[in-house]
């Protein structure tokens, strides 16, 4: 059977057809989709962790006792899960377990554009590229034979073209290993006393040395002869962008990227006059082949920022660029909060009150963009609490009152509890502001414990924010209306001036949350042109919603677009001439 399917979709096909019982993850673009499709299959057992770590060690769980698992996250993702990864490359596994980090070129929606193939060498594990959604289907299928053969995890790195591009795929059925899971005690390899360790570290090497010898004759890592002219080792997505650029030119064709088949790589580079690497990011290919004494052309034309086109590999070989996309001519479209989001009213308020906001990772973090302009740092999940205490153990006493960390509800749980126990250890005298929107809306409105449901939609005990931070020693918790900024400015201000730490929770959930009830929209608003001034005030928050009307000879006026607008009722707080008001 064939479907047209994302590579997510294909990956989650793979992992039903492979037979895998247990799929976890943290929710993360590029990657969230395969989650959200492994609920397709009742067979495998589908649930968002509170953070990667947790993921990973949840399928970990399920490969020790003899399942296939499937664990996914973004590259970012895999910094928090590397603790268990590294330990896991020497315990091995017993069921197959196979990590897919999906990396983000060109930052469509990440920090930082980390390489994740440095992480499979740097852990010792064979890693995988798929270059469309067959292979993203074929090389999953292929992860859970090779972790079961070689006694180690896979890693399945995806991009975020492969991620979200869609291309024909042959479907099969579920034959893969399944398994009945069971319990089977292996102290000597399971437990990683140093003792033991040493022992699986030999294990390790051997490992990494045999499948770089198989890997040659893995048909994944293939030989296409054409012009032996330029001769190109690629893989991934830069495969793609090969073949279209330069469609004569000879190639290497590299399925697995870690550990290379050094020899296959050796009588490649014999058969052609000019040998180059072309792989977006870092020149992880590249070193490994100049390390083995093979002259080699890669980042001396290829960028190391950023993701590959065809029109930039044929930039980079001198070739003339085709005619300018229709995607490069189409106008930028900055991001923006959605109409009536709950957070706008915050941030609105901070930037009144020139705070000093130690942000987070979420929608919010769009409070860095103008006009809210209420954003001063954003490093990683869970950091705006750390980073909160680190700046009031520094500042004097007035700088220090400016100091407000904010996090979304979802981040909260991923990882920065521990920051607010720190701040309550530590007498950190900042305030914390956890918007409880009732879901991890950044990713796609994805389920987590404060939400009251799982991945699978079944009903489950929802994180109660307050008795939390109280459990673990917040004496000041604070719950407001976000919506009303009169009532923002007032508890901000006064949590502001208190000299330790104080929790604020937001209390209004996201306005495009899936399950019915929980959001419910107002009368939409109209501008009443005799009685607008063109002030502008209501555009100070930003709102997609509202339209400024130029005027021949005046200032203009308002409009608010009555598709959009749900009624939050935000701009006529702003508004001192009563223009604003219910549509009718």
């Amino acid at each position: 059977m064939k479907e047209i399917l994302s590579g997510n979709e294909a990956i989650a096909r793979g992992a039903y057809e492979a037979g895998v019982k247990v799929a976890c993850a943290y929710p993360g673009t590029p990657s969230t989709e395969i989650l959200e499709n492994t609920i397709r299959y009742r067979e495998i057992d589908s649930s968002w962790a509170t953070n990667e770590k947790v993921a990973l060690e949840v399928g970990i769980g399920a490969s020790f006792v003899g399942a296939r698992s499937l664990v996914t996250m973004k590259h970012v993702g895999v910094n928090v899960a590397a603790d268990p990864l590294f330990t896991l490359s020497y315990t091995g596994v017993n069921g197959g377990l196979v990590l897919v980090c999906a990396d983000d070129p060109e930052l469509h929606s990440s920090q930082n554009e980390q390489d994740s193939r440095n992480y499979a060498k740097f852990a010792k594990v064979p890693m995988l590229e798929p270059a469309d959604s067959q292979e993203c289907l074929e090389f999953t299928k292929l992860a859970y034979e090779i972790s079961e053969k070689y006694d180690t995890p896979v890693l399945l790195r995806t991009t975020t073209r492969i991620s979200h591009s869609k291309s024909v795929v042959n479907m099969g059925e579920r034959t893969g290993a399944v398994r009945d899971a069971k319990i089977e005690k292996n102290a000597a390899k399971f437990v990683m006393l140093p003792g033991n360790a040493r022992v699986r570290h030999v294990a390790v090497e051997e490992r990494t040395v045999q499948l770089s010898k198989d890997g040659c004759g893995m048909p994944i890592n293939r030989v296409e002869m054409r012009d032996g002219k330029i001769g190109v080792i690629t893989a991934g997505i830069a495969y793609q962008h090969v073949r279209e650029a330069l469609p004569e030119a000879s190639v290497l064709k590299l399925g697995m990227v870690h550990p290379l088949p050094f020899d296959l790589i050796g009588d490649f580079a014999a058969k052609v006059e000019k040998l180059y690497v072309v792989e977006e990011l870092d020149p992880f290919i590249e070193e490994q082949v100049k390390a083995i004494g093979i002259p080699v052309i890669g980042k001396e034309i290829i960028s190391i920022c950023g993701e590959l086109t065809p029109g930039r590999v044929r930039k980079a070989f001198g070739l003339p660029e085709n005619a300018q996309s229709a995607v490069e001519k189409l106008p930028g479209r900055p991001p923006n909060m959605c109409p009536g989001c709950p957070h706008r009213g915050v941030f609105y308020t901070l930037n009144q009150l020139k705070a000093y906001v130690s942000g987070d990772i979420g929608c919010y973090t769009l409070g860095f963009m103008p006009p809210l302009s209420a954003m001063d740092t954003c490093v990683c999940m869970g950091a705006s609490i750390g980073m909160a205490t680190g700046a009031v153990k520094v500042l004097p006493p007035e700088e220090r009152k400016k100091v407000v960390a904010v996090i979304g509800d979802s981040t909260f749980l991923h990882t920065g509890i521990n920051g607010l126990m720190d701040m309550v250890y530590n007498k950190g005298a900042a305030t914390v502001i956890i918007l409880d929107n009732r879901i991890t809306a950044m990713t796609g409105r994805q389920e987590n414990p404060g939400s009251g449901h799982t991945l699978m939609n079944d009903p489950a005990n929802a994180v109660d924010f307050e008795l939390l931070c109280k459990a673990i020693g917040v004496k000041n918790v604070r719950t407001i209306n976000p919506l009303d900024l009169d009532e923002c400015r007032t508890v901000i201000s006064e949590e502001m001036e208190r000299p330790e730490t104080s929790v604020i929770i937001t209390d209004k959930p996201c306005v495009l949350i899936k399950r019915e009830g929980i959001f419910k929209a107002g009368a939409p608003l109209q501008v009443v042109d005799e009685s607008c001034t063109g002030c502008r005030a209501c555009l100070k928050i930003g709102c997609p919603a509202i339209e400024w009307v130029p005027a021949s000879g005046k200032k203009g006026k308002a409009h608010i677009d009555p598709l959009l607008c749900n009624g939050c009722d935000v701009c006529s707080q702003l508004c001192k001439f009563s223009a604003i008001q219910e549509a009718k």
